[in-house]
């Protein structure tokens, strides 16, 4: 895939807060990262570590209160997205920035016709009139392989499968012809076979347009096989970030090994896996230092007290362990 030399999407230092009982808990802290026109950004972990939450603050799509942006910026193609008026935003959102979201059951109105919810962009972003917008959908339809497209544009949600109504949720995400995609977890109440077909739909569509992709995934296998970057988050924070092949080939945090660890893989014969010990933190009672540190097998005394950030370890791979070299 082709890599610009400057980044299409810069988030820098963001802080996204949810106001609680007695305070506020950081679900994103401090999370910078780039993605290049063309590129697919992997972004893992587990569930709770802010994946999604840093997907929507990307397009200030969560609710407020009770999230708010601490600090931080996120520049797509220099215009930072946070300081940017709602009205301005509104123009971006579907048309150079689109997302599929992880449950298209909920992502689609169950009283509307599907063929009318994937153009709903076109009509009011491109100025569409229904009759445009409909050979539009059509062949939106059949470009994500649905059969039957023209018949099937009027149909209603409860009418279709998971594995399609997916992919209609990706047609919709496509319709206005995004510069960037945020995938959050597409195929994650999917059976495996199908899971398959929408992450090659996703890629085949990716070539096909040129667009940049954030692929959010828990599963370490997925991204792996389709991106070309890799952005570890645990807790709120990236933990490890490199390119794909150097990250899976030689982890420098203890929590991405532990992912690998515990994924299943077809060239070994393992009789069991090995799960991560312990249970992630709660965000509300961070300590000063890792919050990997009770899960760790290489963990030492002061990754209890001194801070964690992410620092270059290798060419274009940074890991915020104190001890990287440490990791095997």
């Amino acid at each position: 895939m082709s890599q610009a030399t400057e980044p299409l999407l810069r988030v820098r230092d963001l802080e996204i807060a949810f106001k609680v009982r007695g305070g506020e808990v950081l679900a994103n802290r401090g999370v910078s990262l780039d993605v290049a026109a063309g590129e697919t950004l992997g972004l893992v972990g587990e569930s709770g570590s802010g994946k999604s939450v840093l997907c929507r603050a990307i397009l200030r799509l969560l609710p407020s209160p009770p999230a708010r942006t601490k600090r931080g910026r996120v520049l797509f193609d220099g215009t930072d997205l946070v300081t940017l008026p709602e009205a301005r935003l509104r123009e971006i959102r579907g048309t150079d920035i689109a997302m599929v979201f992880q449950n298209p059951m909920t992502s689609l109105s169950p009283v509307w016709p599907i063929g009318d919810q994937v153009t709903e962009g076109l009509r009011i972003h491109r100025g569409m009139n229904r009759i445009e917008a409909r050979e539009r959908g059509i062949a939106l339809l059949q470009s994500i392989g649905i059969p039957e497209a023209a018949r099937r544009y009027d149909d209603h949600p409860w009418q279709w499968s998971g594995g399609m109504l997916q992919r209609a949720v990706i047609a919709m995400a496509m319709a206005c012809s995004p510069r960037l995609l945020l995938a959050d977890e597409p195929t994650t109440a999917l059976d495996v076979t199908i899971q398959e077909q929408i992450l090659a739909l996703l890629t085949d569509l990716q070539a096909r347009s040129g667009m940049a992709m954030v692929l959010v995934s828990h599963d370490i296998g997925v991204v792996a096989e389709t991106c070309d970057r890799i952005a570890v988050m645990y807790a709120g924070m990236l933990v490890e970030t490199g390119p794909a092949a150097e990250v899976f080939g030689r982890p420098r945090h203890p929590y991405t090994l532990g992912l690998m660890r515990s994924s299943p893989r077809m060239d070994e014969h393992a009789e069991r896996l090995q799960p991560i010990p312990g249970q992630p933190p709660d965000l509300a009672k961070l300590a000063a230092g890792c919050p990997f540190v009770d899960r760790c097998a290489f963990a030492r005394e002061d990754c209890r007290h001194a801070p964690v950030a992410l620092r270059e370890v290798a060419q274009g791979h940074a890991s915020a362990c104190l001890f990287p070299e440490a990791v095997r």
